[in-house]
């Protein structure tokens, strides 16, 4: 029979974590000295200790583990199976996190992109055509809370636009969608942060499916936003 510290020593797990074990039920000494309050472990308590390490080198919580350890295999393997897929989903993450993280630090920019799903939005639009966005402004005349550009990147050419009215125009449906959005920070000009916007569509090899959203928002306090949303498939 060994005391805690020599079983500690002898598998490289901590006083602390063998305690916690024998609090939860996962591992509970083979015996306690009731006039010193020492934990003794034997042959058994070391072969159970070895298999709940397995079962964590193999991605099982403490949870998981505390149901797999005295389970036959079948229902072990049915735990690996939801192992399995939970890690591959946080692979996935963690690699989509790393390929955004290494974008930012290769290229310079004022916006973060995110995508999301949305659902449909109904406007009423007037449209029109610009040869240049510079000349949005002066065909909308006062800035409208909601404008459509479609554009796939950089004008050429001249191209069509719709803005948002709260008085006659034409009713336009936008479908739920996935799209890619971004906020534009205060002192970014909307020409620059669209360019920004295109180009990481393109890095990202994101096609543009549908009008260009810029939205002004303006919180209680009379502070605004404006927001880019892109559609893409």
């Amino acid at each position: 029979m060994w005391r805690i510290g020599r079983l500690a020593r002898m598998t490289g797990v901590s006083e602390r974590t063998l305690r916690y074990y024998d609090r939860i039920g996962l591992l509970p000494p083979a015996a306690v000295s009731r006039a010193t309050g020492y934990r003794w472990y034997g042959a058994a308590e070391l072969t159970r200790l070895e298999r709940i390490r397995g079962l964590q080198r193999l991605g099982l919580s403490l949870r998981q583990i505390e149901e797999a350890v005295d389970a036959p295999e079948p229902r072990l393997r049915e735990l690996l199976d939801t192992t399995v897929d939970h890690l591959r989903r946080d692979i996935a993450t963690m690699t989509a996190a790393l390929a955004a993280a290494e974008d930012r630090l290769a290229v310079a920019a004022a916006i973060l992109p995110q995508e999301a799903l949305v659902g449909e939005r109904r406007l009423r639009v007037h449209r029109i055509r610009v040869g240049h966005p510079s000349e949005l402004a002066a065909v909308c005349g006062e800035a409208p809370e909601a404008l459509l550009t479609w554009l796939t990147g950089d004008p050429d050419g001249g191209f069509a636009a719709a803005f948002a009215t709260r008085t006659g125009g034409e009713a336009l449906t936008l479908p739920p969608r996935r799209v890619v959005r971004a906020v534009v920070p205060p002192g970014t000009g909307l020409v620059p942060a669209g360019r920004e916007l295109f180009a990481w569509l393109g890095r990202q090899r994101l096609a543009v499916a549908g009008p260009t959203l810029e939205e002004r928002l303006v919180d209680e306090d009379g502070a605004g936003v404006t927001v880019l949303e892109i559609p893409v498939r």
